[in-house]
Parts: structure tokens; sequence; C-alpha cells
């Protein structure tokens, strides 16, 4: 109404996991998104204050760090891989400023897409997750992280999601030695295969293959040899069935790396070697004047 301009502050909170002696804390992104001071609050009282070592929005992971005056407890890594549908598992948080909630239940499900990001493949929990345990550990009956829990649905009940931690290890290292994140990149848009199109293309009853619509001039899959058309049926051996399982095999390779891709095309199997490049955020992708497509299919 007129009247002077009001700086508003508005506070968050969140959880998280310390991983080692030395004070590093894995938290989500947007738990420490926008901070200009963040505090970590210890089940003893301790209060440290902590800066952001590194964050990936495309993950939605931050590590953060603290000056410990004594030796810290440090959580295990367990194997996000090897557990299964159905095992228990233990979140542990601050749920609405409650501290050191624990909460029950199973996985639900494993490899879920819920249109958080590039990378989604959320383990589902009925262990009840609500605002204020984001960033916090999903535990196994051995007391090891197999998840990091960070979103819920609005109105929901028994349906949290976690990041995977192996999704989180090596994106955590990366944010430990060089505050970044690189991705690999191979420079192509992808699709999809329906039944129409696997009858198209020869492939049978096959149910592996991603089909390359697009290939970028004068990136690693153009350079290697790889053609619109193509189908990308395995990366270093290991077979693709997805787009999105490509985008995260792509992105878990460096910088000049070079990957074993088997495409089929003409209705023959056909090896290439591909020196990868490094993934540029959408955002800064598009050339000037150019509107950043989000929703862009590039590894």
């Amino acid at each position: 109404g007129g009247g002077p301009n009001q700086n508003f502050k508005q506070r968050s909170l969140g959880s998280g996991f310390i991983i080692d002696e030395e004070g590093f804390i894995v938290t989500n992104n947007h738990v420490i998104k926008g901070a200009n001071k963040i505090k970590v609050i210890m089940k003893d009282e301790r209060e440290f204050d902590a800066e952001i070592k590194g964050r990936d929005p495309n993950t939605d992971l931050a590590l953060i760090k603290i000056n410990p005056d004594k030796d810290l407890p440090v959580i295990k890594m367990g194997n996000s891989d090897d557990i299964k549908v159905g095992e228990w598992v233990v979140a542990i948080g601050k749920p609405f400023g409650l501290g050191h909630t624990v909460t029950a239940g199973i996985i639900s499900a494993k490899g879920r897409v819920i249109g958080a990001g590039p990378y989604d493949d959320f383990l589902q929990t009925d262990a009840s997750i609500n605002p204020g345990n984001s960033g916090g550990p999903l535990i196994d009956l051995q007391g090891n992280v197999v998840g990091i829990n960070t979103a819920i649905i609005a109105g929901g009940q028994g349906i949290g999601f976690a990041i995977p931690v192996n999704l989180a290890k090596g994106i955590i290292e990366q944010l430990k030695t060089e505050g970044e994140v690189t991705r690999g990149w191979l420079g192509v848009g992808i699709q999809d295969l329906d039944k129409d199109l696997r009858e198209y293309y020869g492939l049978g009853d096959a149910r592996d293959g991603v089909l390359v619509t697009q290939v970028f001039p004068d990136d690693p899959a153009d350079k290697a040899g790889i053609q619109p058309n193509d189908i990308i049926l395995e990366v270093n051996g290991q077979k693709v069935d997805s787009s999105r399982e490509l985008s995260r095999m792509i992105a878990d390779f460096g910088v000049g790396e070079d990957v074993k891709v088997l495409v089929w095309r003409d209705g023959k199997k056909k090896m290439f070697t591909v020196s990868m490049g490094k993934r540029k955020d959408i955002e800064t992708a598009a050339a000037p004047g150019e509107p950043a497509h989000k929703e862009l299919f590039g590894i």
C-alpha cells in the first residue's frame, strides 16, 4: 500500500544424514536451495553452521558440510539395487518439525517415474514421509542407507518416494571432490519403441531397444557414425529397454570415456565406439534467442 519495501525471510526445514567424520552431510537440493544461512541441529542438540559444497538440481541432491568439534556418528551406504519390493525399510527425519521421527514400511515399488526430473528412478515406500522428511535417510533393517527421502503426493497416504542410494553415490562423490556434477553426453534425440515400430524395423519379439530420432551435428554420436532411425540395443554390453534408462546410463559415463554402443540398422547389428561428450544443462544448451525445451530428449 505504498509503504516501504520489506524483506521477507522464510525458514525451511528438512533432514539429512552424515556420511563421514569430516562433517559431510547429504540432503535434498530443495531443502537448501536459496538459503542464505544453513544450521544443522544434532540429536544431542549440538548446533553447527553449514556451508554448501555442491548441488545437483537434476536429481535434487545436495552436499553440505559442518566443522565438527568431536567425532561424528556416520551412517553406512547400502545397495539399492539389491533391495526387493516387499522388504522392510525405515524412514528417519523431522516431519513437521518433530525431530528424529522414525516411521516403518516396505518398499512398494522400484523405478518409479514421477516427473521430478530427467533421471527419475525413485523407490516407492509406504513408510510415512511428510514435509520435513526431505533429505533424510531411508534405511534397511541392517541400518544401511538405501534411499534419500525426497517426494510425496499431496493428499496421498502410504505413498512416498526416495532417491535410490546407488544413483546418489556417484553424484555425492562428484559434489565432494568437484563441487559439481559432470554427465556424459551422446548427442541424440530418442524415443521408446512400441509394438508397431518394432514390427516396422524388423525387431520381432525383442523387448530391447530405443529409437534414435535425431543426431546432433558434430556431437559424439554423429562423430562415431550413429544415424537417425538406428535403434540402440546395448551400451557396453548392457541391454537398453527404455529411453529413460538409456539417459541414466549415458549420464553415468565420464567425459572422454569410450563407450561401445550396439545398434540395429537395416536388419543388422552394428557396433560403434563413442567418445563421451559433456552434457550441458538444458537451460544453457539453447542458443541465444532460442527457447529452452525442457522436454528435449537429449542424452
